[in-house]
């Protein structure tokens, strides 16, 4: 099993940043693939950004969803098995919980029901 956590959640104006983190715990895998999905209220939940092999050393890539590109950032810290979203620009449309999530397979996918762990989610709010 693989327990995520998420943190860094909260209520921002447009135009800042907030960065979320999710951390991993449990039988993790460096060549498993990690992501950021979110749901706003009504919606279905959409593919923000992900790492395939997250904690891998190398061979490691990114991919983003087009609505956050160039305004969202994806990174990680190996040693604390930890995955960040950096978001920069925020709008109101970006308003929804973000969910981080990880899958047995190291390769990319942007489907949620890819990936077989979840954490709790986050909130953020961005008002205009």
């Amino acid at each position: 099993q693989v327990q995520l956590v998420e943190s860094g959640g909260g209520l921002v104006q447009a135009g800042g940043s907030l960065t979320l983190s999710c951390a991993a715990s449990g039988r993790t895998s460096h060549s498993s693939a990690m992501a950021w999905f979110r749901q706003a209220p009504g919606k279905e939940r959409e593919f923000v950004a992900a790492f395939t092999s997250a904690f891998s050393w190398t061979g490691s890539s990114t991919n983003y969803a087009d609505s956050v590109k160039d305004r969202f950032t994806i990174s990680r810290d190996n040693a604390k098995s930890t995955v960040y979203l950096q978001m920069n620009s925020l709008k109101p449309e970006d308003t929804a919980t973000y969910y981080c999530a990880a899958r047995n397979s190291g390769t990319y996918s942007a489907q949620a029901v890819s990936y077989q762990y979840w954490g709790q989610g986050t909130q953020v709010t961005v008002s205009s």
